[in-house]
């Protein structure tokens, strides 16, 4: 048995939990890791619930998921594993980029104001924790709004390539069209008028009190068979359009007639038919009767002598046709050899009825099937997956033939711009081609822009974070290496001149009575130098090893 697909809304909640499961990982083993300090559970437990809700709404309010868990970072600093990955996600998620920045820029400003001023840490942490916000934050970011671009521009070249193709089908359905609405026009402006002068002399003739009857019978029949013609004129006019049947066989001339013609005419065929199978419209029964007579051409052709059997079966709402000749005795008869234009012609002829047809070898001789079906689906519908529908001229296939005036305005509304062309489901509207196009344009732009962001706004804030933390680190704290050189043990610290503050010293290597100042060393204005002093006078004086 065929597993079911997932459904989508499954496929969310797993993956949300999953992504709790990862993003939560290390502050449940932190958390879970001894000593314990007081209230570990219920830290712990609010924790995991805060990313939880982080996850559960990050979909519909991306941003506040972001900042609930930069929020986290406060009071577990292992929630810092979890920023890169909603920062990520707020990217992709989030339409605009104007809110996710400004709350970029407040979380900065109220980092800054917090460490700087109210707990007055050292420009090394301050620095730490920036750095942390840009690489971890905005970096991500970018990505995710870069991916999300990314996104969008394969969706908008799908729908630009697909406007192209549905633009080209239609410019060759709107030629096919005007051709055959042309031809249609020829034929009822030539020969529709010619036909009917021919009929009003017959009927003059007829009608002439100095004729001879036989002579009167025979102007009868002249006149008889030009309405026979005329009206078969129309039936092809008709089929041009493709909004009537039309008939090309014989006037009334049923598929057991064509079978007793070709059996007549020497070829062993036997007729295997419905009986329901004769009462079929228009359009159905000269489809069946051109795939009969097209197969028992081909089987006079290519395999004279040999039997062949004519099936015609209803059934199930569609009607079945075969046409199966065994293998050709003495081979086929002389002459060039087919280009299969003649089964082309069969297949546009069942395509027109809504149908399909097969046409191959088997058992050593070859077998030609249509299958047609009853329903009233239009030539169009049968024949285009897409549903893709052009109007026709109003007018056309008139049984009187005035529809073949029609030629302009079949022209006209085929050539019109396909703003009411709907998609192949029949939703809603489509895409136009310049539409599509601009909107590809405008999501290459967007990408590219998206890109250049990506890599260069870490790079230009990484910059700016440096020259904006260099200034703070090395306010009044550097001490040039000429100046260390002039520093004498045993002087006095009042009188060496040293600058008013001094630099952040190294984690770890704070002696007693020991003071750092740096050389200005860039970005980071890391310790160089430790003097020492006792009772007031300077004892020692090294560089840092770096």
């Amino acid at each position: 048995m065929e597993a079911q697909p997932t459904p989508p809304a499954v496929r969310r909640r797993a993956g949300d939990l999953l992504l709790w499961a990862v993003v939560a990982a290390p502050v449940a083993y932190a958390g879970l890791t001894p000593p314990w300090p007081p209230h570990a559970v219920p830290l712990l437990a609010g924790s995991l619930a805060l990313l939880g809700l982080a996850v559960a709404f990050g979909r519909r309010w991306p941003l506040a998921a972001l900042l609930a868990v930069v929020l986290g970072s406060l009071v577990d600093g292992n929630f810092v594993f979890a920023i890169p990955v909603f920062s990520y996600l707020a990217g992709r998620r989030s339409a605009g980029a104007g809110r996710v920045a400004a709350g970029f820029a407040a979380v900065a400003v109220a980092g800054t104001a917090v460490n700087l001023g109210l707990l007055g840490t050292n420009p090394g942490t301050w620095f730490l924790l920036a750095s942390v916000l840009l690489f971890a934050g905005v970096f991500p970011w970018l990505l995710g709004r870069l991916r999300r671009q990314q996104r969008a521009l394969a969706e908008a070249g799908a729908r630009h390539a697909e406007a192209e193709e549905r633009e080209r089908r239609a410019a060759v359905e709107r030629v096919r069209l005007r051709e055959r609405a042309r031809i249609a026009q020829d034929m009822h402006d030539s020969l529709g008028h010619d036909l009917s002068l021919i009929a009003l002399r017959a009927a003059a003739l007829e009608l002439a009190a100095d004729l001879p009857p036989a002579h009167r019978a025979a102007a009868g029949e002249l006149r008889a068979s030009v309405a026979t013609a005329t009206e078969r004129l129309h039936d092809i006019i008709g089929v041009l359009r493709e909004e009537r049947s039309g008939s090309l066989r014989p006037a009334g001339e049923t598929v057991a007639e064509l079978v007793d013609g070709a059996r007549d005419a020497g070829l062993s065929v036997e007729l295997r038919s419905d009986p329901a199978a004769g009462d079929l419209p228009p359009l159905l029964a000269h489809a069946v009767h051109r795939v009969v007579r097209e197969a028992l051409t081909n089987a006079a052709r290519y395999a004279p002598g040999a039997p062949v059997t004519v099936t015609v079966d209803r059934a199930g709402g569609e009607v079945a046709v075969s046409v199966v000749n065994g293998p050709a005795p003495n081979g086929p008869l002389p002459g060039p050899a087919s280009h299969g234009s003649g089964l082309l012609a069969l297949r546009e002829r069942v395509r027109l009825a809504g149908g399909a047809l097969n046409a191959g070898p088997r058992d050593g001789g070859f077998a030609v099937t249509a299958h047609l079906p009853l329903t009233g689906q239009t030539p169009d519908e049968a024949g285009r997956p897409d549903g893709l529908a052009l109007p026709i001229a109003a007018g056309a296939g008139r049984p009187d033939g005035s529809g073949a005036g029609g030629s302009d305005g079949l022209a006209g509304a085929a050539g019109q711009p396909d703003d009411g062309l709907r998609a192949g489901d029949g939703t809603g509207p489509v895409d136009r081609p310049g539409d599509a196009e601009r909107g590809l344009r405008e999501a290459r732009r967007r990408a590219r822009r998206s890109l250049l962001v990506a890599f260069g706004a870490p790079a230009g804030l990484a910059l700016v974070l440096a020259l904006v933390y260099y200034p703070l680190a090395t306010a009044g704290a550097v001490l040039d290496r000429s100046g260390y050189e002039r520093l004498r043990l045993g002087e006095e610290r009042d009188a060496l001149g040293l600058p008013r503050r001094q630099a952040d010293p190294p984690a770890g290597a704070a002696p007693a009575g020991c003071e750092f100042y740096t050389d200005g060393n860039f970005p980071f204005a890391e310790p160089t130098w430790r003097l020492c002093f006792a009772d007031g006078r300077l004892v020692s004086k090294e560089k840092i090893a770096q």
